[in-house]
């Protein structure tokens, strides 16, 4: 047995956090769409067709095979019921996000706002004492997610950026709307903050971070801090946040379609999360409305085929109008999701991998 491979080793046990055993027909999927990712490029462009343009981006070919790929699997994701849409989300974790190697995983529950509310930790390998930390917030659409659906790109980024990452568990929508997930994250991030010397974190560098909806829960969580005088997080690593319920954006109506995320998800989404449409505004759900001065230095990742790419990019805009510190970087030839992407291909590691050094830099 390979120590902490993860899934894919039957009974897979990194102290709290069990992983199930893949079954044969999933392992073999798994090599095939590895397979798919690991063919040279114009093997791809063979079997996938002509280049993707949209303007002067192209779409790279690791993404043209995945999107042919996802196409295959459930041509209209939004028509799919919500509970069937979680368990692919997990499933595409196992088939896209790899075997990736930790030193450590653990999980425990801690007292949230209306119950339980339960933590993962990954610790690099070769790392001792105490070290700068990311609290991490999965993305999924506030429906969508789990810790078992970014366990890829939680280890990736702590094995490559050398920092100990605490997933949060947050409840989802629709059966919590707002603000459950904002109380959860809230709630997570303080217990985190008060308990770090126990946790073997170092409180003075410590990190929020997210991928789209959770990018957009880590920067909510920062400004609620900074609101009230709380602890607030050193760095900001926003991966294409969700940032502004008000607008539609050029990229929004432009990439709405055929890029994974479409128009309809979002529409979905936004009506799951959202119990009053008049809550669009509240800066807890767009955060690019609230007050955004004396916020933490912050990363903006984008995608160039990404629908979500113009918000996150007038977020970043807007946080250095407000004279926060931000670095902003697109990723043009990818698609929104491409972090939880580490197992496949070479474009999305490699783009995880610039994010890691940012957040190292981040918290130096």
């Amino acid at each position: 047995m390979r120590a902490n491979g993860r899934i894919g080793v039957t009974g897979v046990t990194d102290g709290a956090a069990t992983f199930a055993p893949m079954s044969v027909s999933a392992r073999v999927r798994r090599a095939a769409v590895a397979a798919v990712g690991a063919a040279p490029k114009p093997l791809k462009r063979a079997a996938f067709g002509r280049p993707v343009r949209h303007g002067d981006q192209v779409l790279h070919p690791d993404m043209q095979a995945l999107l042919a790929l996802l196409r295959l699997e459930n041509p209209d994701p939004a028509a799919t019921p919500i509970s069937r849409q979680r368990r692919d989300l997990v499933r595409a974790d196992r088939l896209l996000g790899g075997a990736q190697p930790i030193g450590a995983v653990t999980e425990r529950q801690i007292a949230g706002p209306a119950g339980p509310v339960r933590l993962r930790f990954y610790t690099p390998r070769d790392l001792r004492g105490p070290s700068p930390a990311l609290v991490w917030f999965h993305g999924g659409g506030f429906t969508l997610g789990d810790l078992d659906s970014h366990d890829a790109v939680c280890r990736y980024l702590a094995e490559h950026a050398m920092v100990r990452v605490v997933a949060v568990d947050y409840r989802l929508a629709p059966e919590h709307p707002f603000p459950a997930a904002v109380d959860d994250c809230v709630a997570a991030w303080r217990w985190v903050c008060e308990n770090a010397s126990g946790l073997a974190l170092d409180p003075d560098r410590i990190a929020a971070g997210g991928d789209s909806a959770g990018g957009n829960l880590a920067t909510v969580v920062a400004q609620e801090m900074v609101r009230s005088g709380g602890p607030a997080p050193r760095f900001q690593l926003l991966v294409y946040p969700v940032t502004d319920f008000t607008t539609i954006t050029r990229s929004r109506r432009e990439l709405g379609h055929g890029y994974f995320l479409t128009e309809d998800l979002m529409d979905e989404f936004s009506g799951a999360y959202l119990a009053r449409d008049e809550d669009r505004s509240d800066p807890r759900i767009s955060p690019i409305r609230g007050d955004l001065s004396d916020l933490p230095p912050a990363h903006v990742v984008t995608a160039g085929f990404d629908p979500l790419r113009d918000e996150g990019e007038a977020y970043a805009e807007a946080l250095r109008n407000a004279g926060v510190p931000v670095t902003a970087h697109r990723e043009e030839g990818l698609i929104h999701g491409f972090a939880t992407m580490v197992g496949f291909g070479t474009a999305a590691p490699a783009a995880v991998r610039r994010i890691a050094a940012e957040l190292q830099r981040g918290l130096v």
